[in-house]
């Protein structure tokens, strides 16, 4: 969708593939998101890890002539048609309209903190001058406390350019992730892309969880672990409050399969924060999370249900286009994996038809993470099992 403001144009379109080739994909999902248009400034890329992700990138830089890119591996795509997990998704940003730079850094020996400074510091440039600016962050949603993410990228552009974004995912396989940069294909980092753009920006954010059961005293933890909730073994307390399967117990698959729908909550001055149990550690019967869960704060067990989800996808759709001068021009989602578990597949058709509905016609383009990035005030910005919208104005 295209529009002209002030004698500038901007317009966003997106592509789609769902061909198991990784060559037939790019060409294609490249080909349906930039058209015969000259003016892509910038192509944010969400795919399946199963393909090979090299030759994807050939094929798309190929047909774009090295248009700007990042993107990521995902726990799934998302489209207005609906969502996919085998698929690739192909957001294009263009028109005189937008100012784009791109940056990544590597967390590698320096830590995720410092890998998004040096992703953010490397094209901070196409913020400064802009009146409507945000940053989009691509991270590893399994490289630690993700928190030092919004950390890192708040210490470059402080607190008046929004951060938006998500954790790149391996479809829950829990192993590794990849994060997209040019003709690049990395892991364990962070990729961004600094937009400036001449018309309004709006960022909503809901998760649709609830409180279940007496609180819990985070008696031990450090990084992204729980070490004890009310001095007993943290997976041993998680387990025995909500009744786990037996198979949960024992095997990480089947926990993770538990856990994505269980999440912990934290106290927060805003509210209910919420934190994704990726895994369990049996030997020293820990619990695994995507962020940081402090230490003597209170947890809750969390619950959801397909009727607050899909509340929470309203109020998120509605609180992003509030922020916008008139209808969108594009509607981009960051959702959660685990907001996916809850819905199953005839509940995450109808979360994209409600939000493909609020876009009114323009392009839709997301997918599902291992965590979201939504930082409009403060310094906290990092949420678990949460949708977050972005409307470009």
């Amino acid at each position: 969708m295209a529009k002209t403001r002030g004698g500038s144009t901007r317009w966003v379109s997106v592509g789609r593939s769902a061909d198991s080739d990784a060559g037939g994909a790019g060409a294609a999902a490249a080909r349906e998101a930039i058209g015969t248009r000259a003016d892509a400034k910038l192509l944010v890329v969400f795919c399946s890890d199963t393909y090979d992700l090299a030759a994807l990138l050939t094929s798309v830089n190929e047909f774009s002539g090295g248009v700007p890119l990042i993107g990521c591996s995902t726990a799934g795509e998302i489209a207005a048609a609906g969502p996919s997990d085998s698929s690739l998704v192909i957001l294009a940003f263009g028109g005189s309209g937008f100012t784009v730079a791109t940056g990544a850094g590597t967390a590698t020996g320096n830590g995720l903190r410092q890998a998004s400074v040096d992703a953010v510091e490397a094209c901070r440039g196409a913020i400064e001058e802009g009146e409507h600016r945000m940053v989009v962050l691509l991270t590893d949603g399994l490289g630690g406390d993700q928190m030092e993410v919004v950390r890192g990228a708040y210490s470059v552009v402080g607190a008046e350019v929004p951060l938006v974004g998500g954790c790149a995912g391996d479809n829950l396989k829990m192993k590794r992730t990849y994060q997209l940069f040019g003709d690049q294909v990395l892991q364990e980092s962070v990729v961004a892309a600094a937009v400036s753009s001449d018309a309004p920006i709006g960022i909503g954010v809901r998760h649709g969880w609830r409180k279940v059961g007496d609180a819990m005293l985070v008696s031990s933890s450090g990084a992204s672990k729980v070490y004890t909730l009310n001095d007993r073994p943290a997976l041993d307390e998680y387990l025995r409050r909500l009744d786990a399967p037996e198979a949960a117990h024992h095997d990480a698959d089947a926990f993770t399969r538990f856990a994505m729908t269980h999440p912990l909550g934290i106290s927060r001055r805003s509210g209910a924060e919420v934190r994704f149990v990726a895994g369990a550690d049996f030997d020293e019967r820990s619990l695994v999370c995507i962020a940081q869960v402090p230490q003597g704060g209170l947890a809750w067990m969390m619950e959801g249900d397909d009727d607050s989800v899909l509340e929470a996808t309203d109020l998120a759709c509605s609180d992003a286009l509030s922020q916008i001068d008139g209808p969108p021009i594009a509607l981009v989602a960051f959702d959660c994996i685990a907001r996916k578990g809850v819905l199953g597949d005839q509940g995450i058709q109808k979360e994209i038809d409600r939000i493909a509905g609020y876009a009114d016609g323009a392009p839709v383009a997301g997918f599902y993470t291992y965590g979201e990035i939504a930082r409009t005030k403060g310094m906290s910005g990092f949420h678990n099992q949460t949708l977050v919208v972005l409307a470009v104005g």
